[in-house]
């Protein structure tokens, strides 16, 4: 047989075999797109929103067939909320949040993001809702302002749940009366679209899930890539709280002024530094009015002067007053949470009274007479070793000095010293007392 009838008897089996080999290879890199997977819990708060635009920037980038959020929250900050629900309604890859695992809760704000999710499933033994706004900490709004921030949350959480085609109704209770539902309520309600036991569950029964605008859902045998918090991450969350921050920025000016009024001591210094950097990074976050921290800035200012001017006081009340005000006026309306008057009052009367206390010790140690050096022999009462007459020597202060005196002074007789001429002093004869 010829090299041509050779290569034409096998040339179709050749082109079947590269068919059969390079057709499941497509559709094999097809299905190995990954799920991202993250747990996010606490308060909704800067560094919760930071984290999950982190996480959708890396689920986008990875190409994944999904990001999937197990979300227990309490609720938290109205506008880090709407910055999550906003990077929800971007994502280019389809989120699904989980509120999970059993125990777990979407309460407050965490109603709003699970609304958002193109899919939205919860654990046996979860709850979600009561989101009625609040305004923890401080003096409660007046009627008119209360019925406006209502109305607005209203408005906002019918908005998400008519864009993912869920019941509409439901939400507007639980802004308005706070009502709250378990997993199986908000199945039935169209609050929520499954309930899942586990992840395993989850992925298991959102694989083929179709979505509108999207491409469907294919999780079989797909690779999961867990994102966990960075250093970064777990550092902005905590610090977030305006609670923790204000603490942080209150340490921070404390130790510093500390060490302005202590020069040397290091550790105070060290420690408000650090404190005042973590406080600034998180005010980057939160919304600071700077007229609270201008003021707070000149309460530190008016109590370094009291310890330079005699003020009777006038200095350290300006002082504590600017430090009340400012920390009133630190964060601006969020209609979330706020800087409390639990960690407020308490705060303000600590502090002040360290800087109080701290400036009148340095007065006192100002106005006083000086206990060592030459100075600090002035008034020092000695005795006579060797007859003054003019001169002679006294025992001083643990020490034995030459010393003069104008009249002669015998043995054994007690002296006060009224100045010193390089190493002699000057002594007169001690009244008894």
């Amino acid at each position: 047989m010829g090299p041509f009838r050779l290569l034409t008897a096998y040339l179709p089996i050749f082109l079947a075999f590269v068919l059969h080999t390079s057709i499941p290879s497509v559709a094999g890199e097809e299905a190995i797109r990954p799920v991202v997977v993250t747990k996010v819990s606490g308060t909704v708060n800067p560094g919760m929103a930071d984290y999950i635009s982190s996480c959708v920037h890396q689920a986008s980038t990875r190409d994944a067939e999904c990001l999937v959020i197990q979300l227990d929250t309490p609720g938290g900050l109205a506008q880090s909320m709407r910055s999550i629900v906003k990077t929800i309604f971007a994502s280019p890859v389809p989120v699904v949040v989980y509120v999970g695992p059993s125990g777990a809760r979407a309460a407050s704000a965490g109603v709003m993001i699970t609304l958002a999710a193109d899919i939205a499933a919860m654990a046996p033994g979860t709850n979600i809702g009561a989101a009625h706004p609040v305004n923890l900490g401080q003096k409660e709004m007046d009627e008119t302002m209360s019925d406006k921030v209502v109305n607005d949350m209203v408005a906002y959480v019918r908005s998400i749940a008519e864009r993912r085609n869920r019941n509409s109704e439901w939400p507007e209770k639980a802004v308005r009366e706070s009502v709250s539902v378990t997993e199986k309520e908000a199945l039935e309600l169209n609050v929520i679209d499954l309930v899942a036991a586990d992840l395993d569950a989850l992925l298991s029964r959102i694989d083929g899930w179709e979505l509108p605008g999207k491409e469907g859902v294919r999780t079989a045998g797909a690779e999961r890539v867990v994102l966990t918090e960075t250093l970064r991450d777990k550092v902005l969350k905590i610090i977030s709280d305006p609670n923790v921050a204000y603490l942080l920025m209150m340490i921070g000016l404390a130790g510093l002024y500390f060490e302005l009024s202590h020069p040397g001591t290091i550790f105070p210094g060290v420690v408000g530094a650090i404190s005042l950097i973590l406080a600034f990074f998180a005010f980057q976050t939160l919304p600071v009015n700077y007229a609270g921290i201008l003021l707070i800035g000149l309460a530190l200012v008016l109590f370094i002067l009291e310890m330079k001017i005699t003020s009777y006081g006038l200095l350290s009340l300006g002082g504590i007053i600017c430090l009340f005000l400012g920390s009133l006026m630190l964060f601006r309306e969020t209609g979330g949470l706020r800087l409390s008057w639990s960690v407020l009052l308490p705060t303000v009367i600590m502090v002040s009274g360290f800087f109080v206390a701290v400036a009148a010790l340095v007065f006192r140690a100002q106005v006083s007479r000086p206990r060592t050096g030459d100075a600090g022999l002035i008034g020092e009462v000695g005795l006579v070793k060797n007859t003054i007459a003019p001169e002679g020597k006294v025992f001083v202060h643990g020490e034995l000095w030459r010393a003069v005196a104008k009249d002669p002074i015998p043995e054994g007789e007690k002296v006060r010293v009224t100045g010193i001429k390089g190493l002699v002093l000057d002594v007169e004869k001690a009244e008894d007392d």
